[in-house]
């Protein structure tokens, strides 16, 4: 009896709760994904970076929205001058929109220089080191930076869920540890 009484009080008390959160439509479901795109870490990793490079020009945006969980965020770290670092968190729409039209005008190709992966039952959590071209026979890149990117297996596929990152620039490097091991 006591046990349904709490219960019921906290019932009462969460009801009032919920009616004031703000109704969000849930996003809009996830083109349907290649499987082979999706079928591995490797995949995804590889299919994430294909699909934003290439010439100036429109990229497979419904391709890159397949590689994504409803819901998911990817999150460019910005450092305004005279100011602290900021997190520009935007969903996969508000990507497509800002970056499209910077490929349609500049060609863009970014490679995967190094990886480190950490996984436990469902989720992955990989630093990808990414360098930056204008065209792929560029020898040297104009920006490298690291991809914080947090992934979903659900049993039948992978989900990129967040790519949060940040850039080299004066005063920070990219660590030993997370580059390529170099030659012999």
């Amino acid at each position: 009896m006591q046990t349904a009484r709490v219960l019921l009080i906290l019932g009462a008390l969460a009801e009032p709760v919920a009616a004031q959160q703000p109704t969000v439509p849930p996003p809009a479901p996830s083109p349907t994904a290649d499987s082979s795109d999706v079928r591995s870490l490797d995949a995804i990793l590889a299919t994430l970076y294909r699909v934003i490079s290439g010439p100036a020009g429109e990229r497979d945006w419904n391709r890159f929205r397949s590689l994504f969980a409803p819901g998911a965020r990817l999150i460019p770290t910005r450092h305004p001058r005279d100011s602290a670092a900021v997190a520009s968190v935007l969903d996969v729409e508000g990507y497509v929109g800002r970056a499209g039209s910077y490929f349609k005008q500049n060609p863009f190709y970014e490679t995967e220089a190094a990886r480190r992966v950490e996984r436990f039952g469902s989720i992955a959590h990989v630093f990808s080191t990414y360098e930056s071209r204008h065209a792929p026979t560029d020898t040297e890149p104009f920006s490298r930076g690291i991809n914080s990117i947090q992934l979903l297996f659900d049993g039948i596929r992978w989900w990129v869920v967040t790519v949060y990152w940040d850039a080299e620039r004066p005063g920070l490097t990219i660590p030993r540890e997370y580059l390529p091991p170099s030659g012999p």
